[in-house]
């Protein structure tokens, strides 16, 4: 068994969802960051839940910092769009970077960015929520908006493309 804590950013600070619907605001990413490193996580994971509604990621100063002072697997998602913005996030010292809003609209990026970095750093995060017939359906912008894409279909897809 893992232990991989996932870390809610908003606007520079962890936040504690409420049912997909609202935020909060509970404090600095790195001090929970550090809590969970020196109690045994074995991963992190930073989401930026409002990047890909906001289209940008501001992950960046909070990645470099908690890199700096944490030595376990840091994977960051929300806002990445581009092989560009995931070898930003890389330099700036995640280990792996979670799609989701942008591999749905475009799933080639997982392709794209596997063949660049590696299969191992490149994770697909799939938001589901039951529908009434008992199916998953896929969602994006941090449960937000329906896809009609079915969930298990949607995971072999993004493994055939690539994804870790």
């Amino acid at each position: 068994m893992r232990i991989i804590p996932s870390l809610e950013i908003r606007d520079q600070n962890l936040v504690k969802g409420i049912h997909l619907e609202g935020r909060r605001v509970l404090g600095r990413p790195e001090r929970f960051s550090r809590h969970y490193y020196e109690h045994g996580a074995d991963e992190l994971l930073y989401m930026d839940v409002v990047a890909s509604l906001y289209e940008r990621n501001s992950l960046l100063p909070i990645v470099e910092r908690t890199a700096r002072e944490i030595f376990i697997p840091l994977a960051v998602g929300g806002g990445l769009r581009t092989v560009d913005d995931v070898r930003t996030v890389l330099r700036a010292g995640a280990d792996k970077v979670a799609l989701n809003t942008a591999a749905v609209r475009r799933p080639e990026l997982v392709r794209e960015a596997a063949q660049r970095f590696g299969a191992s750093t490149i994770v697909v995060s799939i938001e589901a929520k039951r529908q009434p017939n008992g199916s998953y359906e896929v969602y994006t912008d941090n449960g937000r908006v329906r896809t009609g894409l079915d969930v298990f279909d949607w995971a072999v897809r993004v493994v055939e493309l690539g994804a870790g």
